[in-house]
């Protein structure tokens, strides 16, 4: 059981693959202009991820090591074949909006990544429960970033307007540099929150700028401090041998 938790934990927070991992970035950056898009792209992943990490897992001890590569991603292209042709049977305007980016699922390197690092080497139960960690975490990345271009670009949030009639739209963040605006600042919030977490749990001790007595093996002014002693003591050594 606390495997299953942690498999989720880890795909949802710890090593969530938009904010954390800096995975699939592609459809990240590609179709979160609104947060239905994000929304949708997340939960095709998310059911790609489940289905295929649960196949491979089952097939890991017949499958050769030399060909797995290619057996992977003819699993992953045949779930990914059977979700387009749901989105375009029941969710047409859905599938219009994502367009090009749901065959392209196939190379996204989450799913191939957690097949190849995961599925491949454990057991049935823990790859669907990593598949469904890691698409969970990836839908609320998509749906979050498609959250925040839709209520700044255009006032609204899954098409209900927010923002007052006075509001003026920003219309960039509905373009391409929108999505990296957004991605950057989540990101960016998203670490410092981590490192207050880690201050306060004592694993960063405040730098007073005294590398040489600093009791912290962590500190990065201190880790500086030793690759530049270092680099002295190889070149006197150098000169020193010419």
């Amino acid at each position: 059981m606390n495997k299953i938790v942690e498999r989720l934990w880890g795909g949802i927070f710890k090593e969530n693959p938009t904010f954390v991992l800096m995975l699939g970035m592609c459809p990240t950056l590609a179709v979160t202009t609104s947060a239905i898009n994000g929304l949708g792209m997340g939960l095709t992943t998310t059911a790609v991820l489940i289905l295929s990490n649960m196949l491979i897992s089952m097939l890991r001890n017949i499958i050769p090591d030399k060909v797995r590569i290619p057996a992977f991603i003819v699993v992953i292209a045949s779930f990914v074949t059977v979700m387009e042709l749901l989105l375009e049977g029941f969710l047409p305007s859905l599938y219009n909006a994502l367009g090009i980016y749901i065959p392209l699922i196939v190379v996204n390197c989450i799913i191939l990544g957690r097949a190849e690092a995961f599925a491949s080497k454990n057991g049935v139960i823990l790859s669907i429960f990593d598949g469904i960690g890691m698409g969970i975490g990836f839908t609320i990345g998509l749906t979050t970033i498609g959250a925040f271009r839709e209520l700044i670009g255009t006032g609204m949030i899954f098409s209900h307007q927010l923002m007052p009639n006075s509001y003026e739209p920003i219309t960039i963040f509905i373009l391409a540099p929108g999505a990296f605006f957004v991605l950057a600042g989540l990101t960016a919030i998203q670490n410092k929150i981590k490192m207050n977490k880690k201050r306060a749990d004592g694993l960063i001790i405040q730098c007073d700028s005294s590398c040489i007595s600093c009791p912290s093996i962590s500190c990065e002014g201190k880790a500086v401090e030793g690759r530049i002693r270092k680099a002295k003591d190889n070149k006197a050594s150098k000169r020193g041998l010419v």
